[in-house]
């Protein structure tokens, strides 16, 4: 078995605010950098249980990145993810948003199953946590921005697969 990525961190905003972040304003936040096509005309998850999270780029195609498994807002949010995968090698990410109770939110991130990548799995991880480090400041701006424009650059080339 392949050690899952664990990740906390906070933010400044309550978790409903956090929540609909993370789900409403996912193609506002999300980096074009992390897409497949480096310049989608969107970036979509869909708010519910079975709902697919992809990218429509500008000439309408559409490219799977997960697929919602549980939608409970707002304390609570999971999907399958195989950007640039098969589905059958997706990994789970789960995202639970807990009150701190001083107007904060903390937000824990378990982003397991790597075992389903063979001998690639632990590549995968690795370069998962670099992705979700270039990823997470992004979001944690989004939570208390007041613009909701969609990103336009990319802080380079996308150098590795990404949550």
């Amino acid at each position: 078995m392949i050690e899952a990525l664990r990740i906390d961190l906070e933010v400044d905003c309550p978790p409903a605010h956090a929540f609909a972040t993370w789900t409403e304003r996912f193609g506002q936040w999300w980096p074009h950098g992390h897409t497949v096509t480096g310049d989608p005309d969107a970036v979509v998850l869909e708010p519910h249980a079975g709902g697919r999270i992809y990218e429509r780029t500008h000439d309408g195609r559409e490219v799977d990145w997960g697929e919602i498994t549980a939608w409970e807002p707002p304390r609570r949010l999971a999907y399958l993810w195989h950007i640039r995968r098969d589905r059958a090698d997706a990994t789970d990410v789960e995202i639970t948003f807990t009150d701190r109770g001083d107007g904060t939110t903390r937000v824990e991130i378990i982003h397991s199953g790597w075992e389903r990548l063979g001998d690639s799995g632990r590549t995968w991880r690795d370069a998962n946590r670099s992705g979700w480090a270039g990823l997470l400041p992004v979001f944690i701006a989004a939570c208390t921005s007041t613009t909701t424009t969609t990103p336009t650059t990319a802080s380079g080339p996308r150098q590795e697969p990404t949550p």
